[in-house]
């Protein structure tokens, strides 16, 4: 465990920091989580396709007070009420169709619906515009999607491949637990110093906060 509460240099605040991830990034490998550190790293915000942006904001949203293993297990019946994710169009023309089937699988209305409005908005713009306004204007355009706030905005935007880190609240108590404000610069400072991306700082951090109950104490202030 690092104590934060001993006066450190800047540096040796530093090295204690990176410390503490690395345990964590070892205790999240050692559980088999390689590959989706691997694939945070890997995924290309220019290389997103629609089919990517309908199944990665689904994921977000139902995600979204839910526990993990919950939506995982339901995906697979989600994904099929929302034909693969073929096209926006497609789940747009075939709403009813969609939304009595996604409803037999997650009944949650107000998420339901949420996939059907942004699937007719895409199919309205164009995926090639919504793309470039997320480009351009990031997780304040995503916000104005239906069941996307402060912090799912950001999560979504991460998977999506912005190198962003989302505010949720295993981030926020790390960071406050080492001392800092907010989790994007407790996120920046061991990205500067580890080479990995933001985006897989919160991988590894969020990852390690649900494997580990005590997950705090490792980043003791």
């Amino acid at each position: 465990m690092i104590d934060f509460a001993q006066p450190l240099s800047l540096d040796r605040q530093t090295e204690c920091l990176v410390a503490a991830y690395m345990t964590a990034k070892e205790r999240v490998i050692g559980a088999g989580f390689a590959p989706e550190i691997d694939w945070q790293d890997q995924v290309d915000f220019n290389k997103i396709s629609e089919q990517n942006f309908l199944r990665e904001l689904a994921w977000v949203i139902f995600s979204s007070g839910m526990r993990e293993a919950v939506v995982r297990k339901k995906f697979p019946g989600i994904s099929k009420a929302f034909l693969h994710w073929v096209s926006a169009q497609m789940v747009a023309s075939r709403a009813d169709h969609c939304r009595k089937s996604a409803m037999s699988v997650f009944a949650h209305k107000g998420k339901v619906e949420a996939i059907i409005t942004v699937a007719r908005e895409i199919s309205r713009l164009g995926f090639n515009r919504v793309h470039r306004r997320i480009r351009e204007e990031g997780v304040t355009y995503l916000q104005s999607f239906p069941f996307l706030g402060p912090a799912t905005s950001y999560h979504l935007a991460k998977n999506l491949g912005l190198n962003v880190v989302k505010p949720d609240r295993h981030l926020v108590r790390l960071a406050a637990q080492a001392g800092y404000s907010a989790p994007n610069l407790m996120c920046r400072r061991i990205a500067d110093a580890m080479g990995d991306k933001d985006s897989v700082v919160d991988l590894v951090l969020w990852r390690y906060a649900t494997l580990t109950r005590n997950y705090l104490a490792t980043f003791k202030s």
